[in-house]
């Protein structure tokens, strides 16, 4: 009796793939897709702000970022997507996903746009306003996480599950891949419109006044996309697993989901009041019970999230001064401020389309005949392996520039073919109702403190010992190369805790969740 299921929910998990389904993850993937460009987007233009806030007269090369200002500015989202994530998870399962669902898509946009009107009279003021709203814009996108995840995964079928779920999520490439191709039309259209010298030439004219419009524009086109879903994101339902076993209201999830399915389903309301009690399990996130049943499912979750983001954010943050590093971006006194972002702008593309997008879709196709284990220990293994092969011959790839890029390209993919993809899966998954968003919400802040690490250490550590090569104002650091080091280390470390994951391939989220088991000693 304890194994049998809600007519609701049983339908909900044999449901055939229809167009509510897709409607979901548009909806959903939309907002990953705003998460990722305004989280990204922010490594396109630091060197344009470092160029038109921080330039010193007297020196003879560009103005660049102070390491503090160019740590808050690139970390300082991440912090608050850390807390909206912990926030909004927890609210999740209080108030309910669709409640908390709009909110945080309007703080979303309206951060977005206040982030590109930073005007001030002094940089300070610029950069402090500049970081006050990206930490608003990170608490909204925090919500996001959990919150997408966890709707996906109550809506969707157990056989196809995990395909719905990495496809919200792969809308995330699409927004890396948008950033860079916004940065391009914008910078490509300021620089035909202001040609002017590079800095080695003419070290005020390189930087025209109007420069600054161009961070700006990339910056608030991160609130369109999400804009434009709001209507269609406050017209789903409430889950019905929401519905059903945390608000415990079977006939209203019935309801629910008879119109989203297109299907006559009714409870019978004294057998599904006996089935929401029989699986009422009370124990909290911190009880003995939580512990024993899912203790170890949390470790997982965290730990894989956190060291994959470590590296993950490294990579995608800092390609910019990697790829200087090795020469394939030029130097950039050789540049003027507009063409600079137009280059980075370009190799970050370059490297969305061919690695980071189709890892994303390789997981999409292949995670419900692999399973998320398979996939998640096949990618950081991989990742172990190319950063290995970028590391041990560093200083062959300084001259071989197409070789460096293939193989970071490869990390990229084997990022989101992999644990990048399975670690935002698998907590949406393995958890009761009542506590999915919140054990998500977790997860995924871990993953950020991961990120944290990754955008403030990678910037410090990846200086070089030398001098004449290291960014001005920064102490000696360990150099790209053994930066790269680290980074294998962590991807192994992501390895070992792997072998923690549960495998949730084509199983129900209540049985998975142990939903219809009693409490020990009950």
């Amino acid at each position: 009796m304890a194994g049998e299921q809600l007519k609701v929910l049983g339908a909900l998990d044999v449901a055939r793939t229809q167009l509510y389904h897709f409607t979901a993850i548009v909806i959903a993937g939309m907002g990953f897709f705003t998460d990722a460009y305004d989280l990204f987007c922010i490594s396109l233009i630091t060197k344009l702000l470092g160029r038109i806030y921080y330039y010193d007269p007297n020196s003879t090369s560009p103005g660049t970022l102070p390491p503090n200002v160019s740590a808050a500015v690139n970390g300082v989202a991440f912090c608050g997507t850390l807390s909206g994530q912990l926030f909004f998870g927890w609210l999740g399962d209080k108030l309910g996903r669709k409640t908390v669902y709009g909110f945080t898509l309007v703080l979303m946009v309206i951060c977005s746009v206040a982030s590109g009107l930073s005007f001030s009279s002094s940089p300070k003021a610029v950069v402090t306003t500049l970081c006050f709203f990206r930490f608003w814009l990170g608490f909204g996108i925090g919500g996001d996480y959990p919150l997408s995840a966890t709707i996906m995964s109550e809506y969707a079928n157990k056989k196809t599950r995990g395909a719905f779920i990495a496809a919200v999520f792969a809308m995330q490439g699409f927004g890396i891949l948008a950033g860079g191709i916004v940065a391009i039309v914008v910078s490509a259209g300021f620089k035909n419109r202001y040609d002017v010298p590079p800095f080695s030439v003419d070290p005020i004219g390189s930087t025209v006044p109007q420069a600054d419009y161009v961070w700006r524009i990339i910056l608030m086109f991160g609130a369109v996309p999400a804009g434009l879903t709001y209507y269609w994101r406050m017209k789903m339902p409430e889950t019905a697993r929401y519905t059903a076993l945390v608000a415990k209201n079977t006939k209203q999830a019935a309801a629910d989901m008879s119109k989203v399915l297109n299907m006559e389903l009714e409870e019978d309301a004294e057998n599904a009041q006996r089935l929401v009690a029989d699986r009422a399990n009370s124990f909290g996130l911190f009880s003995r019970e939580f512990a024993r049943r899912h203790g170890l499912h949390l470790l997982a979750t965290t730990t894989t999230w956190f060291f994959l983001d470590i590296a993950f954010y490294s990579q995608n943050l800092f390609q910019k001064d990697i790829f200087t590093a090795i020469g394939w971006i030029p130097k950039a006194a050789t540049m003027n401020a507009i063409e600079e972002v137009f280059r980075i702008a370009r190799a970050q593309t370059l490297i969305a389309l061919c690695g980071t997008v189709p890892g994303y879709w390789f997981t999409v196709a292949l995670i419900e005949i692999m399973g998320r284990f398979r996939i998640q220990v096949m990618g950081f293994f991989m990742m172990t392996v190319f950063m290995l092969g970028l590391a041990i011959p560093y200083h062959h790839w300084t001259t071989h520039h197409i070789g460096f890029v293939i193989m970071y390209g490869f990390t990229f993919f084997f990022a989101n073919f992999g644990p990048n993809s399975t670690t935002f899966i698998v907590p949406a998954e393995i958890f009761p109702a009542r506590l999915r968003s919140t054990c998500h919400g977790i997860s995924a802040a871990a993953g950020k403190a991961g990120a944290i690490v990754g955008a403030f250490g990678f910037l410090y550590a990846a200086q070089s010992r030398d001098p004449a090569k290291r960014d001005k104002g920064y102490p000696a650091g360990i150099g790209v190369r053994n930066a790269l080091f680290v980074l294998v280390v962590t991807n192994f470390l992501g390895l070992l805790f792997s072998l923690l994951v549960p495998e949730s391939k084509g199983v129900s989220l209540e049985e998975m969740a142990k939903e219809h088991e009693r409490e020990e000693g009950a």
